[in-house]
């Protein structure tokens, strides 16, 4: 990681600070969404950004998510940079058309002349008892999709220089954000910076065992390995930051190492992400693994209302243990 000197910020103010300095940057650069303007978005998220940049470039939209991603896949198309807004990824099915035909095959059928630089915000994950229909966690929709890229930043660093680095890219960006992460502070400098797109971190080094993860599980597989590490097992932990495209290349060099693996993140476990980085694993790193590559995730469950039976769906940092310690036998 970066220097980031003593400065701190909330991963929510990460995103307002990012989206300021993209609106500084990029004269052709707006932001619309629902409430992202008088009221700074539901979650805060771009709280005084229309008070220094004016209704013309901050701009609140119809409750239509439909609207919202066609609005920002013509006006890339034609020339601007857009930064939109879906605040729960819950509401992604109701623009699917858009995005899936739309908005993601329409540089490759225009043979590459049309640019659709437009990076998406949207919230995703459980824990705020928020019920079934405002809590899931859909990523792996928007990485089955050639000709997106999905980003999924654990940090408030991280929520800047992804966010910034999506706005000055040609191609569409998810940036996938986590709202039990809204409140968590850390290290952010000031000015802009970007985090490569495509390129994953090694949060925390080991020899035993390695956990591939991302969003708001990266700090609960960091948890897993300080109990593990009492135990006298050293887990090395991979944020893989970037979903699509996703850097395969530093989980196998890894894996080669550790000789296990474990993936974990906060989505249902069937058909989830954990299959794909499971599989390329098995093609790739077979000859070196010890035993099957283990995955944490969601039970086949809507995600409950009920405080108590949420936080029993959620996956954490003494499930991830439990798995890695049965994993090493």
């Amino acid at each position: 990681m970066a220097n980031t000197e003593e400065r701190t910020l909330t991963y929510v103010a990460a995103v307002a600070e990012a989206v300021e300095e993209v609106l500084n940057e990029q004269e052709t650069a707006f932001v619309a969404g629902e409430d992202v303007a008088g009221a700074g978005g539901v979650f805060g998220s771009f709280r005084g950004i229309l008070e220094k940049f004016g209704s013309d470039r901050v701009i609140d939209t119809p409750i239509s998510e439909e609207g919202i991603i066609g609005l920002g896949v013509g006006s890339a198309a034609t020339g601007l940079r857009p930064i939109v807004d879906i605040m729960f990824m819950d509401f992604m099915g109701e623009c699917m058309d858009e995005i899936a035909n739309q908005m993601a095959k329409m540089r490759y059928m225009f043979g590459g002349s049309a640019k659709l630089p437009i990076t998406i915000l949207t919230m995703s994950g459980a824990g705020m008892n928020m019920a079934a229909q405002h809590s899931q966690s859909l990523e792996v929709w928007l990485c089955h999709l050639p000709g997106l890229k999905v980003v999924a930043p654990s940090t408030p660093y991280d929520v800047k220089g992804l966010i910034i680095a999506a706005s000055r890219d040609d191609n569409p960006v998810f940036v996938v954000l986590n709202k039990l992460s809204l409140r968590v502070s850390g290290p952010v400098p000031e000015g802009d910076y970007e985090i490569p797109i495509g390129k994953a971190e090694i949060v925390r080094s080991g020899s035993d065992v390695t956990v591939v993860t991302y969003s708001r599980m990266v700090s609960e597989s960091l948890k897993a390995a300080e109990e593990l590490a009492k135990n006298g097992i050293e887990a090395e932990v991979i944020d893989l930051r970037s979903l699509q495209p996703m850097d395969s290349d530093t989980v196998i060099e890894s894996v080669s190492k550790t000789q296990r693996a474990v993936v974990v993140h906060e989505a249902v476990r069937f058909a989830g992400l954990g299959g794909e980085i499971a599989s390329q694993i098995q093609e790739r790193a077979f000859d070196y693994l010890d035993a099957p590559v283990a995955r944490v995730g969601a039970p086949f469950s809507p995600v409950p209302f009920s405080p108590v039976l949420e936080q029993a769906y959620l996956p954490n940092a003494k499930k991830i243990s439990a798995e890695v310690s049965a994993l090493l036998g």
